[in-house]
């Protein structure tokens, strides 16, 4: 009997520590900045290729992609809805005009169900849906 109390103790033990794992892991992504650098083979000096932010909430809120010159290649703004879920992206590109506009929709189990490409204009270009097998 001793044994089952033990494993028991020891699995909701694990429990708690996995879900502080993941609380201390979204915690370190509010107000986060990310710059990452790439270096070419043979290069000295490595060059900003990408900086991703995160919001007071932990979530991304852009993304911007750099070239080796350092000016902009493209740059995407990701907004939320009320319940933290992204619902538009919105791509921009190297001149930080907006190029297409991203809805998402998503099933009731949190996977994304399809989503629609906008022009800057409004109009549908093209939809992806997504199928899962398990």
């Amino acid at each position: 009997m001793k044994p089952k109390i033990l494993l028991l103790a020891i699995l909701v033990g694990l429990g708690f520590s996995l879900s502080a794992q993941n609380t201390a892991k979204a915690d370190r992504k509010k107000n986060l900045t990310v710059k990452e650098y790439k270096q070419k083979a043979g290069a000295v000096i490595p060059y900003l290729d990408d900086i991703t932010r995160y919001d007071a909430n932990g979530r991304k809120v852009e993304e911007i992609e750099y070239t080796s010159n350092g000016s902009q290649k493209s740059r995407i703004v990701y907004e939320y809805d009320d319940k933290g879920v992204c619902t538009r992206e919105l791509v921009y590109d190297h001149k930080n005009k907006i190029q297409k506009i991203r809805k998402i929709e998503y099933n009731t189990d949190g996977t994304k169900h399809k989503i629609y490409v906008y022009s800057p204009k409004g109009n549908l270009e093209t939809t992806r849906t997504f199928e899962y097998s398990y």
